[in-house]
């Protein structure tokens, strides 16, 4: 009797740990996007393709503190998505006023947008631009005199444009959205915010 009992107990205690362990394990992918499918409803132009994950979003969502890439998968993802930015034929010289306004536009994308407006870059949200304004962002770094600090040069709009179109052309995962690939602002959207960082004239330079 007393050796049964104890069999039963090492076995519920058995049973418990192994739930402890199984509750600790990380979910796959196929468990994640289950529950967010479970989780997610779409609405307006929020679709059910939002949930779908591209290569680059894939092996990022994988980056953690603990578990960064690896430097040779960092150096490839970087070359890869440089070589697929899109630059224009022409000027990469804009209207700083209009890119102004984008930067200050939260619009589009959400699901309660019209989505026949255009979409704002919501750039005060992460950034500091002017000292005009009084309620920036500090997730990504200060701009303010962007191109007094990196000059008023062809090499500086192309970079900005660039990183604009797609951040992870230049950091690895980087957490900026990638506004021209995903075709969050059109070439003429990312012309103009380039102009706000670039143009003299600009209250980013003053």
């Amino acid at each position: 009797m007393k050796k049964t009992s104890w069999l039963l107990g090492l076995a519920a205690f058995a049973a418990g740990c192994a739930g402890v362990m199984q509750s600790d394990q990380e979910p796959d992918a196929a468990q994640v996007k289950a529950v967010l499918e479970q989780s997610f409803h779409a609405k307006g132009q929020a679709k059910m393709d939002r949930l779908d994950q591209d290569d680059v979003q894939r092996l990022c969502s994988g980056v953690t503190p603990g578990h960064p890439l690896d430097k040779e998968a960092a150096e490839r993802l970087v070359r890869e998505q440089l070589a697929a930015v899109k630059y224009p034929a022409g000027s990469l010289e804009g209207d700083w006023k209009r890119g102004e306004a984008i930067a200050q536009s939260g619009q589009g994308k959400q699901y309660s947008d019209d989505p026949s407006k255009p979409s704002g870059g919501n750039c005060y949200a992460c950034h500091e631009l002017t000292r005009e304004e009084l309620s920036f962002g500090t997730i990504g770094p200060s701009l303010y005199q962007f191109g007094r600090k990196h000059g008023f040069t062809p090499e500086s709009r192309k970079y900005v444009y660039g990183k604009v179109y797609n951040s992870q052309a230049f950091v690895a995962c980087s957490s900026m959205p990638r506004f021209g690939h995903k075709g969050i602002l059109t070439e003429q959207q990312i012309k103009d915010v380039t102009a706000l960082l670039t143009d003299p004239a600009s209250p980013v330079n003053k």
